[in-house]
């Protein structure tokens, strides 16, 4: 195809795809501005420092049930890591929080299909409590010793007020209330740590009608601005490249697609709106789901938000862990997805 017979046929991928998948864009968006209204980095870390029994599991199950980009994923950590909690629940909801959340279970049912859907929430819920058990063994075997950033992690001042964790980002001198070191490579610097010594009884939300209706004004045209936008791109680089490439590289069968979407997730990952149309595109083309879906986990999970937030809070070991058990966990999950979705259809 020349390229305005390539342009034309994007143009029409892209209105077949929307016009069979937008109520469940339209679901997504609602689900999305009711989380973000509705639910704060705040309550999640407090809940969290409040219920510790059956940290990995609680922490894996807010981790999908919440909306939080890799700057709340990171907001809620250093709440968590405000007291005596372990390591294994946040490593838990680092690994699982930037996979997936509910109104993204629909935007991805709409893209690809429940099965691919709910295989995708699934395999979030596994790597979360994988990552979760992992560093559990590894603290009792004691190697996640001094691996916080902070240097007061496990070891709180009851004499501490709470600082509320969203202030931390938007107030540095809130920091300055404690008397926790935060090391950095190289450099001392002294900044303080919250550490809650009580929790303040949780107001009510109230949300206006106007805050409704800006949240989602403009949560739906930046997801429709990324979906247009990058299905097109899809569309139109299918058009230019060869489908037996796109199958040879990531076809069902091959030994390597997999393994290769997995490592390509890593530095090639935009943003949920917009890589998973942009790998519907691939899909239509020759890609299997099971290269799609190692592609999107390793993506969201390692994306440079999810990491630079990761490497604040933690050291080498704890992000061996949390990387490690995405891209081995992606390999593993996508390879198995590829081998049984033939048998079960």
């Amino acid at each position: 195809m020349n390229l305005i017979e390539t342009f034309l046929f994007a143009l029409g991928k892209v209105w077949e795809t929307f016009s069979g998948l937008w109520l469940l864009l339209l679901l997504s968006v609602v689900i999305s501005v009711l989380l973000k209204l509705y639910v704060d980095q705040d309550r999640v870390a407090n809940f969290l420092r409040r219920n510790q029994r059956n940290g990995v599991a609680m922490s894996t199950a807010l981790a999908i049930g919440t909306p939080f980009c890799s700057c709340g994923t990171t907001a809620v950590v250093l709440g968590m890591m405000a007291s005596t909690i372990p390591w294994a629940p946040i490593v838990a909801f680092m690994v699982a929080s930037p996979l997936t959340s509910p109104q993204e279970l629909f935007y991805s049912a709409g893209l690809f299909g429940w099965p691919f859907a709910i295989t995708f929430f699934v395999a979030s819920i596994i790597l979360g409590l994988t990552g979760g058990g992992i560093a559990a063994f590894a603290e009792s075997k004691g190697w996640l010793a001094n691996q916080g950033r902070f240097a007061s992690h496990n070891s709180p001042r009851a004499d501490l007020q709470p600082v509320p964790v969203s202030e931390t980002f938007t107030q540095p001198q809130a920091l300055l209330q404690g008397q926790a070191q935060f090391a950095t490579q190289g450099i001392g610097v002294s900044l303080a740590l919250p550490v809650i010594a009580s929790e303040p009884a949780p107001s009510k939300k109230v949300v206006t009608f106007k805050q409704f209706t800006n949240e989602t004004f403009n949560t739906s045209w930046k997801l429709l601005a990324m979906f247009l936008g990058f299905a097109f791109l899809g569309y139109f680089l299918n058009g230019l490249i060869p489908q037996e490439w796109i199958k040879t590289a990531f076809g069902s069968g091959n030994v390597f697609s997999v393994p290769l979407a997995a490592i390509l997730g890593i530095p090639f990952y935009l943003n949920t709106e917009a890589s998973m149309p942009l790998v519907k595109a691939f899909m239509d083309s020759g890609m299997s789901a099971g290269a799609a879906l190692a592609f999107l986990i390793t993506g969201a999970g390692t994306s440079i938000g999810a990491l630079a937030g990761a490497l604040t809070i933690a050291r080498w070991r704890v992000i061996a862990i949390v990387v490690g058990t995405l891209v081995a966990g992606a390999i593993v999950l996508g390879t198995l997805y590829d081998l049984l979705v033939p048998m079960i259809a």
